[in-house]
């Protein structure tokens, strides 16, 4: 399988990587030029592109001849990053390529969600301070997912509770809805995230579902997945 990793550089895109290279898939990663360096560890065994990830020709050299395309949507700055990386990324992906985003678990496909107050407040003061000092925007990637999820492609988007390092505990479990109590710890590691992400391409139970996911071994996981 040829993988491309949109976003290779960051923390999350190395794990996926790594996570792509053990099993023997062929990897091309697409990171701004500067940040190349961070993807040195790899080697020859993959192909680097450099280029930002919303630049539509850059995305369309890191895709192509691809069957399956991981995508770190990260909503940096006011510009709409994350919704010209999704929108390139749908334009340029092979048809039948398995497409899947990663976001955080403020996405809400079909408003089902339920958030506690506390999650909420977070939110709303870090989504009004990253705006107000043009860090990010939060609408940005709400707007990228809608992108996505009117897409025919063949999409999943992974949403992330909060992140954190450590050692894998293995495939974290995963629920269509924030509220389910299998997610109440709120913790994955991030390496798990990106085992998620990868373990998707080749999982079609997930087409057109945006999971929310949670660590395997948190409290809440071992009390109520099944």
């Amino acid at each position: 399988m040829r993988v491309a990793i949109v976003g290779a550089s960051g923390k999350l895109g190395r794990y996926m990587v790594g996570h792509c290279l053990d099993r023997g898939y062929e990897v091309v990663g697409l990171c701004r030029g500067e940040s190349a360096g961070k993807l040195a560890s790899f080697g020859d065994r993959i192909t680097v592109v450099p280029g930002r990830t919303d630049d539509p020709q850059a995305v369309a050299r890191a895709v192509r001849g691809c069957d399956g395309v991981l995508t770190v949507l990260v909503p940096w700055g006011v510009r709409g990053y994350a919704t010209g990386t999704a929108r390139a990324v749908l334009d340029h992906a092979p048809p039948a390529a398995r497409l899947v985003f990663s976001c955080g678990w403020h996405i809400s496909r079909d408003g089902r969600d339920r958030y506690p107050w506390t999650f909420r407040a977070q939110l709303a003061v870090f989504g009004l301070v990253a705006r107000l000092l043009r860090i990010a925007d939060l609408r940005d990637q709400e707007e990228a997912c809608r992108r996505v999820f009117a897409s025919d492609a063949r999409w999943s988007v992974v949403r992330g509770s909060d992140l954190e390092e450590g050692a894998s505990d293995g495939l974290p479990v995963w629920s269509r809805h924030v509220g389910d109590p299998v997610l109440a710890s709120n913790r994955t590691k991030r390496i798990d995230f990106a085992l998620f992400m990868v373990s998707a391409l080749t999982d079609d139970s997930l087409v057109h579902e945006a999971p929310a996911i949670v660590g395997r071994r948190t409290p809440s996981a071992l009390e109520h997945a099944h």
